[in-house]
């Protein structure tokens, strides 16, 4: 658990801990965890819960130190979540004394935990949480929360919200995950962050010219993905589209897909990696905090076409590496689709993947221990 740093002319031993919120499922926040936990192999992983089935190959289990919420992370179609107005307390039970560092992943709780005073506290921060802040209606909205539930329901939002503000003020450093986020923190938390983007694997992806006929989504099948327009796009077209992912809405985009989308389901990095090498390009109809799929796009030097928001502003760069869309509707993907089509010859595929490395796990690294060398 002691890491070197060096500084100017002496070397300070530091003891790490990792937060992050839960390891039930592996995301984009769970691939930043892992490198952080990579770079920091000594350091234990403290989590709200901890599903061994599907996250023990990521994670030793005997690295990861759970909370009083662990008793319900085997609960079927993850009814944990109804249970979100008692995760404030469960992040609090974690006891960081004899730690010089806790780097918290947080996207929701992980920020909130209780450290001594001598103790630094960086939280990277993927985003302050959504549900709480800006995607509150649409939360309530998408789980049809009415009624006496959903008077419930926001009333414990509410509460939540409070003590989410307040714990914003734990931590001693925050660190962005984009400009877009960075925003964020100072409207919902006011406070100022550094901006270090998420490490993406670039060196996992091969560049390549060749491709087939059809167009590649990779998404978790959420409704704020908005992947339901782009099978209403395609199905109108009669392009072939490829949707890798799972998730909710999983059943309701098989039930509208025409003959031309397919729908895989999960599948390995590898096989992603393939998918991405060979699709004309790929498809982000939906807005993200950041994004690493585009990224991994653009590692094999396949352009992108993603709607213009959210940490696609940072990552597409129009007529280099892809092209951006303004309205989130069947018409505004299409207007989008028919410039980047037109647009196909003039995208270089060397000059995509060298944009993607500005994004590489290296940089991260260089940027993380940079951070946390000059914070001691």
């Amino acid at each position: 658990m002691l890491y070197q740093s060096a500084g100017s002319g002496y070397t300070l031993l530091m003891k790490i801990a990792l937060v992050h919120d839960f390891l039930v499922r592996y995301g984009g926040a769970e691939r930043v965890l892992k490198v952080l936990s990579e770079m920091y192999p000594e350091a234990p992983i403290y989590t709200l819960m901890f599903d061994r089935a599907s996250m023990a190959s990521y994670f030793a289990p005997e690295r990861i130190i759970t909370s009083s919420m662990q008793k319900w992370a085997r609960w079927p179609g993850r009814l944990y979540r109804f249970f979100f107005s008692k995760m404030p307390r469960a992040i609090e039970e974690f006891d960081f004394s004899g730690f010089d560092v806790v780097l918290s992943s947080s996207q929701s709780y992980a920020h909130g935990v209780l450290t001594p005073v001598a103790t630094k506290h960086i939280s990277y921060c993927h985003s302050p949480t959504r549900y709480l802040w800006d995607y509150t209606h649409q939360y309530i909205s998408d789980h049809e929360y009415r009624g006496l539930k959903g008077f419930f329901v926001r009333k414990k939002i509410q509460q939540v919200r409070e003590w989410d503000y307040l714990a914003s003020d734990r931590p001693d450093l925050y660190i962005a995950n984009s400009a877009n986020v960075q925003r964020r923190i100072a409207k919902y938390y006011g406070k100022e962050s550094d901006v270090i983007y998420p490490p993406v694997d670039v060196d996992r992806f091969e560049v390549s010219r060749e491709s087939e006929d059809y167009f590649l989504i990779v998404s978790q099948l959420s409704p704020y993905k908005r992947v339901d327009l782009a099978v209403q796009l395609f199905n109108k077209l009669g392009k072939r589209l490829v949707i890798v992912g799972a998730g909710p809405q999983e059943a309701y985009l098989r039930g509208i897909a025409g003959p031309t989308v397919e729908i895989l389901g999960m599948k390995s990095d590898e096989e992603v990696a393939t998918y991405m090498k060979y699709c004309r390009a790929v498809i982000f109809p939906g807005e993200d905090d950041f994004g690493i799929v585009p990224v991994e796009a653009m590692a094999c030097g396949k352009p992108v076409l993603a709607l213009a928001s959210g940490g696609a502003l940072e990552t597409v760069v129009p007529g280099v590496t892809g092209e951006l869309f303004r309205e989130p509707t069947v018409d505004g993907l299409e207007a989008g689709l028919a410039k980047l089509l037109l647009n196909m010859t003039v995208y270089r595929p060397k000059r995509i993947r060298e944009h993607a490395e500005k994004f590489s796990r290296s940089v991260f690294e260089r940027k993380v221990k940079m951070f946390i060398r000059e914070l001691s």
